[in-house]
């Protein structure tokens, strides 16, 4: 069985990379946590790897607004390398800092232009911390949500809230969508917990194999991480276990 690379990157502040190798390794990868610096002093080479993931946390204190240091880092210092990783098939996944990251950097919605929407602070003005529902769009690319249906995961995040032209709004490929306990994509807040426009809390490029969202699937891949476990076991078909595996098996198809 061929061996699946996963380059967990890190930075300063970065604070998810553990739990995202594990769900990784559950899926059945190899996973290695790279600092930002070793790929830029070529210490490690991107190449080595199928999939490169930017975990959640808040890289460099988000000081200059959530993600923006380590996304002009990737853009200005790494923009060769991750352009020849996409063009060479990899997939690439973004969690909660990671969808800011790969926004500020161009990388998300795709193609070769400048940065075209934004993750902005919540309408609550509040960091929002708690349980969602999502829905996943059986009509996307992306190779991370096929065969899944609905979702039941975490957020933690200040600065979620997507916002872009209708135009861009009405052209992404959207993977998952916030809605209630009843599938109900127009519920509102607090379902969708920062207001983001449409309700997205996930999108990929053109390709499927580069995608982001804003709730956390590896804090919550198997029934012990359920808040109501164990009086109320989760379905195993919410947990985030699934995309893992739907990048893991991806790859071996190749």
């Amino acid at each position: 069985m061929a061996k699946v690379k996963t380059l967990i990157l890190r930075a300063p502040g970065t604070n998810c990379d553990q739990e995202t190798a594990f769900a990784f390794q559950q899926a059945g990868a190899e996973t290695s946590l790279v600092h930002i610096g070793q790929l830029i002093r070529h210490r490690q080479r991107l190449a080595d790897y199928q999939i490169m993931v930017v975990p959640g946390g808040f890289t460099y204190g988000d000081d200059l607004g959530a993600g923006r240091v380590l996304s002009n880092e990737i853009r200005l210092k790494l923009g060769d390398d991750i352009e020849r990783f996409i063009e060479n098939g990899c997939l690439i996944l973004g969690i909660c800092n990671g969808f800011q990251v790969l926004v500020k950097a161009g990388i998300l919605p795709g193609g070769k232009s400048r940065q075209k929407l934004t993750l902005a602070t919540n309408d609550s003005g509040r960091f929002e911390c708690r349980w969602v529902y999502l829905a996943a769009n059986s009509k996307s690319r992306c190779v991370f949500t096929r065969g899944i249906e609905r979702l039941y995961l975490p957020i933690a995040h200040g600065e979620g809230k997507l916002v872009a032209d209708t135009a861009v709004i009405n052209s992404l490929d959207v993977a998952l969508y916030y809605t209630d306990g009843q599938g109900n994509r127009q519920a509102g807040y607090p379902h969708n917990p920062n207001g983001s426009m449409a309700n997205i809390a996930g999108i990929c490029d053109g390709t499927g194999r580069i995608f982001a969202l804003m709730p956390h699937p590896e804090r919550h891949i198997r029934d012990s991480q359920h808040p109501r476990w164990p009086c109320q076991r989760s379905d195993s078909k919410e947990d985030g276990l699934g995309i893992f595996k739907n990048a893991v098996a991806w790859v071996r198809s190749l």
